[in-house]
């Protein structure tokens, strides 16, 4: 379809929420909560954990369990999943990333890659336990565009 023929876009806000998927929610709860500290908002069985992460929220499932066919009539949210490492960039002032470079080095978490981008923005990379590709970055980032 041509998008010409489409009526007008309004304009979205911002991002509300985010979803990675991992197969362990115990893994991903001690990582995201205790390694990250996130605040966590809700856990679901085996579903899923949600966290809030400024104004937006995080949500971590668990794949096999949200491709199912939604139970509950009122909430018939369509069913999703991922397979393979996803990517989540979180932000951080400059100052504060070498502080978690260190806690996530101290909980078994190595930075994967540490470096300025062309902007002369800062990022590390790293993996949660579920082998998402995770970012802290300077919010710089993405400054002016």
């Amino acid at each position: 379809m041509d998008d010409a023929a489409l009526p007008p876009a309004p304009p979205l806000a911002a991002v509300l929420e985010a979803a990675l998927y991992a197969d362990d929610l115990d893994d991903a709860e001690a990582f995201y909560g205790g390694v990250l500290a996130l605040e966590r908002i809700v856990r679901v069985g085996d579903r899923h954990v949600f966290y809030r992460v400024g104004p937006t929220i995080l949500l971590v499932f668990n794949p096999a369990e949200t491709r199912k066919p939604p139970t509950n009539p009122d909430l018939p949210v369509p069913p999703h999943g991922a397979d393979g490492p996803g990517h989540l960039c979180l932000a951080a002032a400059r100052i504060e990333i070498d502080a978690w470079r260190a806690r996530l080095d101290a909980a078994g978490h190595p930075v994967e890659a540490d470096f300025l981008w062309p902007n002369g923005a800062r990022s590390i990379y790293f993996r949660d336990p579920a082998g998402n590709s995770l970012e802290i970055a300077e919010p710089a980032l993405w400054a002016g565009d």
